[in-house]
């Protein structure tokens, strides 16, 4: 079970709305979410949690880039609200890896070369498998996404079952975030 919700900080303080991510494909299609939850380009952070799996913090600033907190890469790696979040850059790896893939090749026209590179480019499979298991185990992204916010890189860390409801009593916006739950 997934719970999803966007705090919006205000000057009235933290508003809170609950979400469906049923049509979000892509961080920026989470990101423009969030941005349209606060027209006055406040920061927004998307709380998105399954279970005692995972969680996710997602904090948009305005134009800004959003920055990323995934509490247990691998677990969200099985979920595809989780894929959405696991992005190359968070994890570390070379966007575009099909042009890597194409490097890889020796297409130098011998035929030899070819049915070489066919069982290398077989192995090359298994490293992009394998690099689809070195997804690590544990958290991954910014642990300072909520540090200007009263939540400490170790006090993010150290969440676990209800993280999500644990950051908004720590921001003040538990109560808020209640009455979307």
């Amino acid at each position: 079970m997934y719970f999803a919700a966007l705090l919006a900080r205000t000057e009235d303080g933290w508003e809170a709305s609950d979400t469906e991510l049923d049509d979000v494909e892509t961080l920026s299609d989470l990101a423009d979410l969030a941005r349209e939850a606060s027209p006055d380009e406040d920061t927004v952070l998307v709380l998105i949690e399954q279970e005692d799996a995972w969680f996710g913090v997602v904090r948009v600033d305005g134009e800004e880039d959003p920055r990323i907190y995934v509490s247990d890469a691998a677990a969200a790696a099985r979920s595809s609200y989780g894929e959405i979040l696991l992005t190359d850059e968070l994890l570390g790896r070379d966007p575009g890896d099909d042009g890597d893939d194409l490097d890889a090749l020796d297409l130098d026209g011998t035929e030899d070369g070819e049915s070489d590179d066919a069982e290398d480019g077989g192995d090359g499979s298994d490293a992009s498998a394998g690099s689809g298991e070195a997804v690590p185990h544990g958290p991954v992204g910014d642990a300072e996404v909520l540090d200007d916010l009263g939540v400490s890189e170790k006090e993010l860390r150290s969440m676990s079952g209800d993280a999500v409801g644990e950051i908004a009593e720590a921001l003040g916006a538990l109560d808020v975030l209640e009455t979307v739950r």
